[in-house]
């Protein structure tokens, strides 16, 4: 245990603050493939349903699921084939599914979609054909209890197991689950009690020792008490228990799912006398050889670590051939690692060819050991969650030292001896964040990265000359076990048709991935956000407004605080978000962060919108949106006490740009920067940038704006208009053509210029319009280099047709895009955006509503 007194008043472990501060990466997640696994659904592809028929709605028919993601399946329409143009989702929670045969159970009708109706002259004849061989998905996970929920909540406690003996292969004994941790089990045989918790045993559930109850009779095995423990107690005891925990599983029957992903141990070639190198499994940071002494079937074997002392009672381990640890004779010399000499060896040198001459044994052959040497991507100094191999109960932060083969070296933080070797392939490994999203204490170093009390920078508005104020905030206290069913969540779709607001940009959104997920609900909207803030035009102020909202959250919402950056012009910005752990709670709270950023509320959600939003949302601009908004904080400030005269409610763009010369002195603006008019997204944000976020702060830990600004720049504005009109006029004006840009100059002039001119100009603008007869997302690669050959960088036609550029490729592609794929100058690549953009611009006038 630890002793640092920090730690123990309940220091607040940070895995980003420790990473960024040690300098230190995250192992991947999929290196961990036994975690990759417990997060898939209980169904499987290839299996059989029937749903109802869109085409159809009082019909049914059969339905192939192609891929599963969480408790989202895609499912193809029997008759279609290897065609996917027809693939559709479905969630398990919402969708009408039936395992086949329910339709004929229930007298409902069984008809083919209209599209493929013709396409076969006997359906029962195809459909009898289709479904021989194949597996239907099971009843119970399709309604009950049961419904939805994956593998590892499955494995609910108390439920029963049979766990093989540690010294006996044959020899079986029921277990009862009595806490699952995100599929890492806390067992207790039959017939112990709390009492003898400390003799529970924890294994990942995909562990080849679990079987389900009954495996040991249908495979003509012994059932007996654990050798280990059996003189604990008398033989009735045991027997009683035996009787009580078979009950209680037939009372409760395991689904078989559970085992769908156990693996089928091979046979191996080991023979007795055999010696070889072993990771000890009673001292995990040595390497010491080993001798086979025992083969119990083609499946087990017995190693026995070498002891050369007399009357030492030998310590004998039962392995197959794919334990972990197991290493052919002169491992450890090739790789450079030391290896431990049997004990009571005489010579000081240990030397495999002596010592195998001496004893008359022969080494293991190369063929005994399936591991390809893989490390699966790890690597050295890579961080990540492992289990601490004295205490199997508690979790510890560790660092990878060393990387040999599909060998690991790690260290464990926080602990004394915290040395110890595990294979890549091993279960007692997991990465980084697996505790956090499992509601698991997690033994950070010795060394907190946050103390128990976190304080807060409130930045002032600008020219305030106070210091910035402290605040205490007292992080929410989290429970220590949560069901890990409700804590996961399906896949979260961003919508990209969906309107997009004035914080985000829309270019950006189209760029994020289709969804996020399926996950533990925390790790997956802490993801989404972070998205969402790269997006934004101004990181910093959609991080403002996500920390405002959990001023609107609902008090009986299950949270927790995560921390979130952003960076804007060098400038890094940090926040504490509170985001919800709970499934049934994550479609309000996307929504909720919908609201709060003025988007589309359907921009984040569970649900994937294909065709219109039912918000009709792609008739909103941003200009007229941001205005609403703009006028509705108006109007509640004048509900709060502030004067609002009737011309700054009619004229907002007037009241903009007068607060913006008076009050925003910043350094001045080179003469080339675009301002768009005001209203406009740009320019709203980025005047509320420069009122909110502080240039002289890098590191801030949550950004906020003091209510004191409005009653101010209201008093200023008084006693501005109490004074000389014609100064003031020519003082704001005068302000305001210096901060000026060339285009805000341009757009005087046009407003200035007769109207002749101004059809003239118009005429220009409609010639330079490009009108299409095609939707570009459906040109093929051959019409984009038609395309191009009609322009004027034509001799660069071979380029799209040599990097497969079709018309979806043609819309993503961005200036430094094509600088860099295509290796161009400023100038061509500017004149060929240019055409991109027309082309863009056509599409969102004619195609994109």
């Amino acid at each position: 245990m630890n002793s640092d007194p920090l730690q123990e008043e309940g220091a607040e472990f940070n895995w980003e603050e420790f990473m960024e501060e040690a300098g230190l990466t995250a192992a991947p997640h999929a290196s961990f493939k036994h975690v990759e696994l417990s997060l898939q659904s209980s169904f499987q592809p290839g299996m059989k349903l029937e749903v109802i028929n869109k085409s159809s709605s009082d019909s049914y028919w059969v339905s192939t699921i192609v891929a599963t993601c969480g408790q989202l399946l895609l499912l193809r329409y029997s008759g279609y084939g290897d065609d996917r143009k027809a693939d559709f989702w479905c969630d398990i929670m919402t969708a009408e599914l039936h395992p086949v045969g329910w339709c004929a159970l229930n007298n409902k009708t069984l008809m083919p979609p209209e599209v493929i109706k013709e396409k076969y002259s006997d359906w029962t004849e195809f459909l009898v054909q289709d479904l021989t061989g194949s597996r239907t998905a099971p009843a119970n996970l399709l309604d009950g209890p049961l419904r939805g929920k994956t593998t590892v909540d499955l494995l609910v406690q108390d439920c029963v197991l049979e766990l093989q003996d540690v010294s006996d292969p044959f020899r079986f004994w029921p277990v009862r689950v009595v806490h699952n941790v995100g599929g890492r089990l806390r067992l207790r045989y039959a017939g112990l009690s709390e009492d003898d918790r400390a003799r529970d045993t924890w294994l990942f559930y995909l562990d080849v020792r679990l079987r389900p109850l009954g495996w040991a009779l249908e495979n003509q095995l012994h059932l007996a008490p654990p050798t280990e423990f059996g003189s604990l107690k008398s033989a009735p005891h045991w027997q009683q228990a035996l009787g009580a925990a078979r009950l209680h599983g037939q009372n409760a029957p395991l689904p078989v799912q559970v085992f769908k992903d156990h693996v089928d141990l091979q046979k191996h070639d080991f023979q007795t006398g055999m010696k070889l190198e072993m990771v000890s499994p009673w001292e995990p940071f040595n390497i010491c050889p080993v001798s086979v002494t025992k083969v119990f079937s083609e499946i087990f074997f017995q190693v026995t670590l070498d002891d050369l002392r007399v009357d030492v009672t030998p310590r004998s381990a039962v392995c197959h051939a794919h334990s972990a640890g197991l290493l052919p004779v002169q491992w450890s010399l090739k790789n450079g690692v030391s290896l431990e000499k049997p004990r009571g060896y005489q010579d000081q040198d240990f030397d495999w060819a002596d010592y195998l001459k001496q004893s008359g044994s022969e080494a293991a052959p190369d063929a005994c050991f399936p591991h390809s040497g893989q490390s699966r991507g790890f690597v050295k100094d890579m961080l990540l969650e492992a289990v601490n191999p004295h205490r199997p109960e508690e979790m510890c932060v560790a660092q990878i030292t060393q990387v040999k083969g599909h060998l690991l070296w790690l260290r464990l933080e926080g602990l004394t001896k915290s040395e110890f070797i595990v294979d890549s392939t091993s279960m007692n490994i997991f990465p980084v964040g697996w505790c956090e999203a499992n509601v698991y204490p997690l033994t950070s170093p010795l060394r907190p990265v946050y103390q128990k009390q976190k304080k807060i920078a409130v930045v002032q508005p600008e020219k305030q000359l106070a210091l910035p104020q402290l605040v205490e905030v007292t992080p929410v206290s989290q429970p220590v076990a949560m069901d890990t069913g409700r804590s996961c969540c399906s896949q979260i779709f961003v919508n990209h048709r969906c309107f997009s607001g004035p914080f985000l940009n829309k270019g950006r959104i189209s760029e994020l991935p289709q969804s996020v997920g399926p996950g533990k609900c925390p790790l997956v909207l802490k993801q989404l956000l972070n998205m969402l803030i790269n997006a934004a035009y101004k990181p910093g102020r959609v991080l403002k407004e996500l920390q405002e909202l959990q001023e609107q959250q609902e008090q009986s919402w299950d949270c927790q605080e995560e921390t979130l950056k952003a960076k804007y012009k060098g400038k890094s910005y940090r926040s504490t978000i509170r985001i919800v752990r709970v499934a049934e709670h994550v479609p309000a709270f996307c929504r909720y962060v919908c609201v709060k950023l003025q988007c589309c509320p359907n921009l984040l959600s569970p649900v994937l919108i294909a065709d219109q939003c039912p918000e009709k949302c792609s008739l909103q601009t941003k200009t007229k949106y941001t205005y609403y908004h703009m006028k509705k904080r108006k109007v509640s400030r004048a509900a709060a006490g502030e004067e609002t005269t009737e011309t700054q409610v009619s004229k907002p763009t007037r009241r903009r740009k007068k607060r913006k010369s008076i009050f925003v002195q910043k350094k001045r603006r080179s003469s080339t920067m675009d301002f768009t008019c005001a209203g406009s997204p740009q320019d709203s944000d980025e005047e509320e940038d420069h009122e909110d976020l502080s240039e002289g702060n890098t590191d801030v830990s949550s950004v906020e704006v003091s209510s004191s600004r409005p009653r101010r720049a209201a008093t200023l504005r008084r006693v501005v208009s109490a004074g000389n009109a014609t100064s003031s006029r020519s003082v704001g004006e005068g302000r305001r053509r210096s901060t000026r840009s060339l285009s805000a100059q341009n757009q005087n002039y046009d407003k200035n210029q007769t109207p002749s001119k101004r059809q003239d100009t118009q005429v220009d603008k409609d010639k330079d319009q490009l009108i299409l007869d095609t939707n570009p997302l459906d040109w093929s690669v051959n019409q984009v280099v038609q395309f191009i050959n009609s322009t004027d960088c034509s001799s660069l036609a071979h380029i799209f047709q040599e990097q497969d550029v079709d018309g979806q490729a043609l819309l993503l592609l961005t200036l430094p895009t094509v600088q860099e794929c295509m290796d161009l100058k400023l100038g061509p690549a500017l004149k060929l955006c240019h055409h991109i953009e027309r082309v863009k611009v056509s599409f969102y006038r004619q195609f994109a509503n």
